[in-house]
């Protein structure tokens, strides 16, 4: 029997050792097998990603020339007349406003006519108008 319990106690170490190697194994393949999981996961949310990026590509692209299309003296017009109502003022509402620039390179003249070349600007008949008043002579001011 003395041999028996010799055998065993020698058989214990290596019955110890080999569960242990057993439950290590398995411990790696469950983690193993829960970042796999995590990696498809992670790869099916990229793919998801990527696909919504391209949509809000192909979005930015189509609101851009939307964008450009709204910008168009034609679409300023046709909006103005539709949604608006706006027409063209009659003719008596029309002020021509003329600039007359005096270039610094030429010699003043004093007696030439006003719009000539080398003119001084003459002032706006009338009350002066405030800056940016509608009808102003007033550079940068609404016409």
């Amino acid at each position: 029997m003395n041999e028996r319990m010799s055998e065993r106690m020698k058989q214990r170490p290596f019955l110890a050792l080999w569960s242990l190697a057993v439950v290590a194994s398995v411990a790696a393949f469950v983690v193993h097998l829960g970042l796999r999981g995590r990696i498809v996961d992670l790869g099916y949310k990229l793919g998801r990603a990527r696909a919504e990026q391209g949509r809000l590509r192909e979005v930015k692209r189509v609101l851009s020339l939307e964008a450009a299309s709204y910008e168009t003296p034609q679409r300023v017009e046709m909006v103005a007349r539709t949604l608006l109502g706006m027409t063209p003022p009659p003719p008596e509402r029309v002020i021509p406003v003329r600039w007359v620039v005096k270039i610094q390179d030429e010699p003043s003249t004093e007696g030439a006519p006003p719009g000539e070349p080398g003119s001084a600007p003459s002032p706006p008949p009338g009350p002066a108008a405030p800056s940016g008043a509608a009808g102003s002579p007033v550079p940068g001011g609404s016409p």
